[in-house]
């Protein structure tokens, strides 16, 4: 006649013997929280300097298109205050540009030095808790293995 094995009693004593280390889970949660916060002040520090170019940017043209828009004695001098108008945004737009990408190259470099510190750490401890799960289960393994 065939007997029913008690899978829960087996299952209870498996987890037992195989003791499991949420440690490492935390450690990682924490870590991934650690990175994101700081990655997320590198995108908050270069809103803010975009937001900051932008302004001055807009505060530059309006202050130009004000020149621009006073009454003149001759026709030439609209003229004159157009062509200069148009330098001056031609220049603002190389220089507020510049300014971009400078702002985009430090969010990147400063993104990809967490993300390598990160990649390291990760790799460091990775390691340490595979050679720690090892250890575990194969002390768990012989702890069956004798039952």
């Amino acid at each position: 006649m065939n007997t029913t094995h008690d899978t829960t009693a087996m299952l209870k004593e498996a987890m037992t013997a195989l003791p499991i280390d949420t440690s490492a889970a935390e450690g990682a949660f924490k870590s991934s929280a650690a990175l994101n916060e700081k990655i997320s002040a590198v995108a908050l520090t270069a809103s803010e300097k975009s937001v900051a170019i932008s302004q001055q940017w807009t505060q530059q043209s309006l202050k130009s298109l004000s020149d621009v828009s006073k009454a003149k004695s001759e026709p030439t001098d609209y003229v004159q205050a157009m062509t200069d108008f148009t330098a001056e945004l031609s220049k603002a737009a190389t220089e507020h540009m510049t300014a971009f990408a400078e702002n985009a190259k430090e969010a990147q470099t400063d993104t990809l030095e967490l993300l390598m510190a990160a990649s390291k750490n990760f790799g460091e401890h990775a390691t340490s808790a595979a050679k720690a799960a090892g250890k575990d289960v194969a002390s768990g393994a012989k702890t069956i293995a004798t039952k």
